[in-house]
């Protein structure tokens, strides 16, 4: 592969600056888990000539061209810097393996890439966990594209299981319900007076805890300078998506009001065990949302087109969403966490908070540069108490070179928050799950507080246990 001109090189978005600077660095951290050992995977190969070509970035360095603008330059990629397979003790039982596998993960989490090369590393884990019988690791720097790029990425790699000659396809993002566009004067006048003030008040808002106002220190929020250097722990946790389903049927909400729900149920649930004081403390959740007008992943070819809906990069904002408070009367019906969730997220629709929010963010990278906006969205992150992401994954089982893939997931590491919350479905499972900072979070304790959040949600919508 030769290097490429300067002048030729693509420039790095703004958002891949950001994610990039001397203030973030940030990545994300996907895992595939696999039904079988990984034997004859022919993994090298696969990588040479199917996951490096999907994208220039992949075999390109961050670098600053004369007039100090910030360019992906191709480069030569030598595999064994970026491909590993670690060595675990011989002859261990399950259970120790899978202790040492998330130690690896937490360990390789924090480690910084180097700028030299790629910002990518793939680890071939061909040990056995609780979860799977062997897994790879991906862990990818943000500037290179956001979960939905990568995720696209992935998928190319990959097959439908029972079918390789059938498309992989994706639960609907639709609303079930669209609302009828014949809505009378009077109604489109309230809905426009409604949006503005909304507007108004969440951009205000967002100004101030991006900068001013931070949350409290509570059992989820340490508040300390120079968390990101702190170490973590990764732990994940099942829900049925038939479950989810059923409680957003018998309530008439969304899907993304009943996970919303019940994370934030379990949240603080987690708070009030840890300290009872925590129960009303002003708590704030950032939440990414993917500002793309698509329904479901693009091919990568699509995503590489310029003129394309789903392009590849960081398409993406962020939305303050405001976690609620612990009283008797939640306690006793946990379902007004749901209709809290409902009400704040059908809220939010009617504003443009979040576009004002990326315009904000480009003028100021524009008067001001790329590490000011950088220092600008560490604050948001610091001042709030936990980041929440989510992706949709496919309906059907995939396969690697037929090789069964039994679950998969992701996380963000390199920011400041003691918490991270990520979400994925995948074959009628919903994958949640948490990175938390070391020996300052119970990371056991938050799980089981988000099982039985999910299971008093589910019990008093359905009437089931």
């Amino acid at each position: 592969m030769e290097h490429l001109k300067e002048e030729q090189a693509e420039p790095v978005s703004p958002m891949g600056q950001y994610f990039n600077s001397s203030v973030l660095c940030i990545y994300i951290i996907g895992v595939l888990e696999f039904e079988v050992p990984i034997h004859d995977l022919q993994t090298l190969a696969l990588i040479k000539d199917v996951f490096i070509p999907i994208n220039p970035r992949f075999s390109s360095v961050m670098i600053q061209d004369k007039d100090g603008e910030k360019r992906w330059k191709q480069v030569d990629v030598n595999l064994k810097d970026h491909v590993h397979f670690p060595i675990f003790p011989s002859g261990k039982t399950v259970e120790s393996y899978d202790k040492h596998f998330h130690d690896y993960l937490s360990s390789i989490a924090m480690e910084q890439l180097s700028q030299s090369r790629p910002l990518w590393e793939i680890h071939i884990i061909n040990y056995p966990t609780n979860d799977a019988s062997s897994s790879v690791i991906f862990k990818l720097h943000h500037a290179l594209g956001d979960g939905y790029s990568l995720v696209g990425a992935l998928l190319s790699c990959l097959q439908r299981a029972d079918d390789p000659s059938l498309p992989l396809s994706f639960p609907s993002l639709r609303p079930s319900k669209p609302e009828s566009s014949t809505k009378s004067f009077w109604r489109r006048f309230s809905w426009m007076l409604s949006s503005a003030f909304n507007t108004v008040s969440d951009f205000g808002w967002s100004i101030l805890k991006s900068s001013i106002i931070s949350d409290d220190k509570t059992p989820i929020r340490s508040g300390d300078e120079g968390t990101e250097f702190r170490p973590i722990s990764i732990t994940n946790m099942d829900f049925s998506i038939d479950h989810v389903k059923e409680i957003k049927s018998r309530l008439g909400v969304t899907i993304n009001d009943v996970i919303t729900g019940i994370v934030f149920y379990g949240t603080r649930l987690y708070m009030q065990d840890m300290d009872l004081k925590s129960m009303t403390a002003d708590s704030t959740a950032l939440v990414l949302l993917n500002t793309r007008n698509i329904e479901g992943y693009q091919s990568i070819n699509d995503m590489l087109n310029t003129k394309a809906k789903g392009l590849w990069g960081n398409k993406i904002s962020f939305l303050h969403v405001p976690i609620p408070k612990l009283n008797q009367n939640k306690i006793s019906n946990p379902l007004d966490f749901i209709w809290d969730s409902h009400n704040e997220i059908k809220r939010k629709k009617q504003s443009l908070a979040v576009a004002l929010t990326g315009t904000l963010l480009d003028m100021e990278s524009k008067f001001r540069g790329q590490e000011v906006v950088a220092k600008h969205l560490r604050g948001t992150v610091t001042n709030s108490s936990a980041v929440i992401s989510s992706l949709v994954g496919p309906m059907q089982q995939m396969s690697l070179a037929n090789h069964p893939v039994k679950g998969l997931y992701f996380t963000l590491a390199g920011g400041p928050e003691s918490l991270a919350i990520s979400i994925m479905s995948y074959v009628g499972v919903l994958r949640v799950t948490l990175k938390t900072e070391k020996d300052f979070i119970d990371e056991q304790r938050l799980k089981y507080c988000m099982q039985s959040a999910f299971q008093m949600i589910l019990k008093a919508a359905t009437g089931n246990s």
